[in-house]
């Protein structure tokens, strides 16, 4: 399959999740416009991984979606802020050939979403700030259900950075994904609990500074591992 095909089928992907209700025109247009600028400068491989957290969220919001309408916390179509919010630190990673932070970033934009998408059903989590049960789907609340689902997604993402050829070595890819992605995760509840509760900031915020930690970590894991 030549370059070109490639493109086409970037194109095809993006129709199907504008077509399916996964992401408004926009966010299906922009996310055309970085997959294809991923594929061009870091190439197909690291393009791939970012499908990979693409169907995990996809699947889990799907996930007991008729309850989550019943408590009003299921997102549904997803709009271009969204996909800006976690999408522009991988692709600037990805731009600059930096694996580790492109692999730390997704993985924290897959931790998060399978936490929120998977925790939500858990009826008993609890603020991250003070442990206080709160209400499912609250800014900040967190669950061992939510926690482990963002672990295993983590995980995944990091088996295949390497399957794929983005990182390296097993291990390496791994412990960079799980550790970002888990410390990510863990940071975007605090500013959900602490800033986003309080509408000092947005969703979109808590998940670009939240992006951008992961990007910091995975890098910061390359020296220390």
């Amino acid at each position: 399959m030549i370059i070109w095909e490639y493109v086409i089928l970037v194109v095809i992907i993006g129709l199907v999740t504008y077509i399916r209700g996964a992401l408004d025109l926009y966010g299906s247009i922009f996310m055309i416009i970085i997959g294809i600028i991923i594929m061009f400068t870091a190439g197909i491989n690291w393009l791939l991984l970012i499908f990979v957290f693409l169907l995990l969220s996809l699947l889990c919001t799907k996930y007991k979606h008729q309850y989550k309408k019943e408590i009003g916390v299921y997102e549904g179509t997803r709009s271009i802020k969204n996909v800006i919010s976690n999408g522009i630190v991988p692709f600037v990673m990805a731009a600059f050939g930096n694996y580790a932070g492109f692999v730390g970033s997704i993985a924290v934009a897959t931790a998060d979403t399978l936490a929120s998408e998977v925790g939500v059903v858990d009826k008993s989590p609890r603020l991250i700030t003070n442990f206080k049960k709160v209400a499912p789907g609250t800014d900040g609340g967190v669950s061992p259900v939510g926690t482990a689902a963002g672990i295993v997604g983590a995980g995944i993402i990091g088996a295949f950075a390497y399957i794929l050829g983005v990182a390296p070595d097993p291990f390496n890819a791994i412990e960079i994904a799980v550790i970002s992605g888990t410390l990510g995760c863990f940071i975007d509840s605090i500013l959900g609990a602490v800033l986003e509760s309080r509408n000092y900031i947005t969703n979109e915020h808590v998940n670009l500074f939240a992006t951008i930690s992961g990007a910091v970590l995975g890098n910061a894991m390359v020296f220390m591992l």
